[in-house]
C-alpha cells in the first residue's frame, strides 16, 4: 500500500472543487463538455453522480453513516498496490449527497517502481542474501583451513611448538576437532623429533670418548709401541661401542614407534627365576634374596622384553651395592596385576634425580665414579619395556639406605564373553 502523492492529491481535489462550482451554477451543459474533456485528456472515467441513501422500514440513518460515506475512496487514502485495476476516487460536495467520482488515471498510481522492487525482493534481496551466507560460511570454513595451513607449513619447516586450536576461540565443530587432532600431531612427532635429536646428540657424545680412546690406541700400535697390550683395549672398547649403538637403536625404536609387544602369556615366576640364576653367577659375591608366589601368569607381554628390562634392573642394583651385600627381589599380585620391588644397598639417588635416572644417557655424579663404562642407557630401556608390556616403573630411596625400583605387571586378562 502507497498514498498518492501530495501534488496528485491536489490536483485531484481542484477537480473536484471545479466539478462542483459547476454543478453548483447551474450549467449542466458545460458540467458535461468538462467531463468529457478530462475523461479523453487522463484516458480515464469521471463522473459527478447523487447519493440519496433512502432508509427503509421506518429505520434511519446514523450521523456517522451520513458523515462517513463515500461511493468511492479519499483521496488521502492508501492505495493497495497489489489491485491490478485503479480505484475510484471519491471528493464530496459540500452538500454531502453529491461527489464527483473519477478512477485514478494511470500516472497518479503509486508505486511505479513496484516491478523493480517486486523484482528486487524476488531475484536481487536473495541473491545478495544468498552472496553474504556464503562469504560468511567461506569465512567460517576457511579461516580455520587458513590457520591449519599456516601451521603445517611453520611445522614443516622446523617450529615444532605451532598449535592450532587456541587460534580457534570457542568454537566446538569439525575443523576444532580436525585442529585437536592437528595439535596432538604435531604434539607427538615434536617429541619425537626432539627426542631423537637428544638421542643422536646424546649418542655422539658417548661414542667420542670411546673412539678417541681407540685412536690413541691405533697410533701408538702404528708406532710400534707395545701392540699387543692396546688390541684388548681396542676390543673392549669396540664391544662397548656395539652394546652402546645396540641399546640406543632399541631405545630408539622404542621411543618412537610405541610398538605394541609380542602377545604372549608367560609364568612370571619362571622368568625372574631366570633373571636372577644368571646374575647370581655374574655376581657371586651378591646375597640375592628372592620372594615370590609359585606362579604369576600375565598375558599380552613379551618373554625378551620383560627379560631385558628385569635384568637391567637387577644388574643395576648389583653393580651399586657393595660386595657382600644383599639384593631383595620381592613379588606380589596387586592392582589387578603383580609389582616387582628390587631393593639394593647402594648409595640411593638423590630425591631430585629420582624422575631424571630413566632419561637417555642421564647419570648421576656418583654413578659416573661408581661406574665409567656405563651409558645410561639401562633404566631408560628398563623404562620403554615395561610400559611396552602395559606396566610402569618407578624409584624410590629406602629409609635404611640403598634404592627400591618398583615395576608394576598387568596380570592374565579374563576370557571375553
Amino acid at each position: 500500500m502507497s498514498f498518492i502523492a501530495e501534488h496528485h492529491q491536489q490536483t485531484l481535489k481542484q477537480w473536484g472543487e471545479t466539478a462542483e462550482q459547476l454543478y453548483l451554477s447551474g450549467d449542466v451543459q458545460a458540467l458535461a463538455d468538462w467531463l468529457v474533456e478530462l475523461q479523453a485528456r487522463e484516458n480515464t472515467w469521471a463522473a459527478v453522480v447523487r447519493s440519496d441513501v433512502t432508509p427503509l422500514a421506518g429505520s434511519a440513518l446514523s450521523a456517522q453513516f451520513e458523515e462517513g460515506f463515500r461511493l468511492g475512496r479519499n483521496v488521502e487514502w492508501k492505495i493497495h498496490l497489489y489491485f491490478p485495476d485503479n480505484p475510484i476516487m471519491d471528493l464530496t460536495f459540500v452538500d454531502g449527497r453529491t461527489h464527483f467520482l473519477i478512477t485514478l488515471p494511470q500516472r497518479m498510481r503509486p508505486g511505479n517502481h513496484l516491478p523493480q522492487a517486486t523484482l528486487f525482493l524476488k531475484v536481487a534481496l536473495p541473491l545478495v542474501a544468498l552472496v553474504l551466507l556464503t562469504v560468511a560460511i567461506y569465512n567460517l570454513l576457511m579461516g580455520p583451513l587458513r590457520q591449519l595451513e599456516l601451521a603445517t607449513r611453520q611445522f614443516s619447516e622446523g617450529n615444532l611448538g605451532v598449535r592450532v586450536r587456541s587460534l580457534l576461540g570457542n568454537r566446538n565443530d569439525e575443523l576444532t576437532a580436525l585442529a585437536e587432532t592437528f595439535d596432538r600431531m604435531a604434539e607427538r612427532t615434536g617429541e619425537r623429533i626432539l627426542t631423537q635429536r637428544q638421542l643422536i646428540a646424546d649418542l655422539s657424545h658417548e661414542l667420542r670418548t670411546p673412539l678417541t680412546r681407540i685412536d690413541m690406541a691405533v697410533s701408538c700400535a702404528e708406532e710400534g709401541i707395545d701392540t699387543q697390550h692396546f688390541l684388548p683395549r681396542i676390543r673392549r672398547e669396540c664391544r662397548q661401542m656395539r652394546g652402546l649403538v645396540e641399546d640406543a637403536l632399541t631405545l630408539a625404536w622404542l621411543e618412537n614407534e610405541s610398538p605394541s609387544l609380542d602377545q604372549e602369556s608367560l609364568d612370571l615366576t619362571d622368568l625372574l627365576d631366570s633373571v636372577f640364576d644368571d646374575v647370581c653367577y655374574e655376581f657371586p659375591n651378591h646375597q640375592v634374596v628372592r620372594d615370590w608366589p609359585a606362579q604369576a601368569q600375565i598375558d599380552g607381554t613379551s618373554h625378551r622384553a620383560l627379560a631385558q628390562a628385569v635384568e637391567n634392573v637387577i644388574r643395576n642394583a648389583c653393580h651399586y651395592t657393595p660386595i657382600g651385600g644383599t639384593i631383595r627381589g620381592r613379588l606380589c599380585e596387586q592392582n589387578d596385576g603383580y609389582q616387582l620391588s628390587i631393593e639394593d644397598e647402594g648409595p640411593g639417588v638423590p630425591s631430585d634425580q629420582l624422575g631424571l635416572i630413566f632419561t637417555p644417557f642421564y647419570r648421576t655424579p656418583r654413578g659416573r665414579d661408581d661406574r665409567p663404562d656405563g651409558y645410561g642407557l639401562g633404566l631408560a630401556l628398563a623404562r620403554r619395556q615395561v610400559e611396552a608390556a602395559g606396566g610402569w616403573i618407578r624409584a624410590e630411596n629406602r629409609s635404611e639406605g640403598g634404592l627400591r625400583m618398583s615395576l608394576w605387571f598387568p596380570g592374565k586378562r579374563s576370557a571375553q564373553p
